[in-house]
């Protein structure tokens, strides 16, 4: 019968199964959660390029569009303008013409001659008026173009503001987070690394994506089930203690971890790594464990 560790076979004999002695340092957990950092801080810059890149091109997009407003403008303005001065010239000539004849006539004639004038200089003024009213519009049309053009830059700068700020208040979230993590050791005395002791540090840790992390709510059964790449059994639980006793099958070799404790690591090693695998539970109810299994990253067969 071997060991509950997985240690030498009872009776003497050679060992079956022999355990390393890995130890992960805490330098190696300070260079995982730096190296996390820098992909988060990397992930967040390439966002940030790309919705400046996006207001770039808003930018450009409207001040074309403005130019190409002005443009039309000027080109209306002129062709009107030039219709107008040749209008008003037209009237300006017959107004003087009118003017002197009036000058000149007597009695009725020059009675005609005079309305006739004044006529003419009525006309004057409304052409000019009319004119001028044209081109109100047409600055009226750039302006409004303009101020249209305004405020969607200054939406685009307000989502990228609201784009760093998210970026910011989601950092720090993760800093107070990672903080608030813990290392102890497991139960086979092997230095663990960060383990989280609900949901949200769980997030972190994943964030982090130093270890695989498997997430289970493991009911009491008659058959193990599957949690990753190994098989868990529930034996029994005392929620009023915090205790429970699972039964482990990893390279079709069981093992039973008795009497173990919410957030205490429960380390067991497999063929697959030289790290152990490690068991928290973060809840013990009546009949169910809820919790993680955290494996190591890379796979290497012992």
């Amino acid at each position: 019968m071997s060991d509950p560790q997985y240690g030498a076979p009872q009776g003497g004999g050679q060992p079956s199964y022999v355990l390393p002695a890995p130890a992960s340092s805490g330098s190696g957990v300070k260079m995982a959660i730096l190296f996390g950092a820098v992909i988060a801080l990397i992930a967040a810059n390439v966002y940030l390029f790309l919705q400046i890149d996006t207001l770039k091109q808003e930018m450009t997009k409207n001040r074309d569009s403005i130019l190409e407003e002005v443009g039309r403008v000027k080109e209306t303005s002129s062709v009107t303008s030039a219709a107008a001065k040749r209008n008003m010239d037209t009237l300006k000539e017959e107004l003087e013409a009118a003017r002197r004849q009036a000058s000149m006539a007597v009695g009725q004639a020059k009675v005609d001659a005079t309305k006739h004038a004044e006529d003419l200089a009525a006309r004057l003024a409304q052409q000019q008026k009319a004119s001028e009213t044209a081109m109100k519009g047409q600055i009226s049309k750039v302006e409004e173009a303009a101020t249209t053009a305004n405020t969607k830059i200054g939406e685009v700068a307000t989502d990228v503001t609201g784009v760093k700020t998210d970026l910011s208040n989601t950092k720090s979230e993760l800093d107070k987070t990672i903080a608030s993590l813990k290392t102890v050791s497991g139960d086979l005395g092997v230095q663990s690394g960060l383990i989280a002791t609900n949901g949200k540090e769980l997030q972190a840790l994943k964030a982090l994506g130093e270890r695989n992390y498997f997430e289970f709510n493991l009911a009491k059964t008659k058959a193990p089930q599957k949690v990753g790449d190994i098989f868990m059994q529930l034996k029994k639980t005392d929620n009023k203690k915090n205790k429970y006793t699972v039964e482990i099958t990893a390279d079709d070799k069981r093992v039973e971890k008795k009497d173990k404790g919410v957030n205490e690591p429960v380390q067991f090693y497999s063929s697959k790594a030289r790290q152990p695998y490690e068991i928290v539970v973060n809840e013990v109810k009546k009949d169910v464990i809820v919790g993680y299994l955290a494996t190591p990253k890379v796979q290497t067969a012992r």
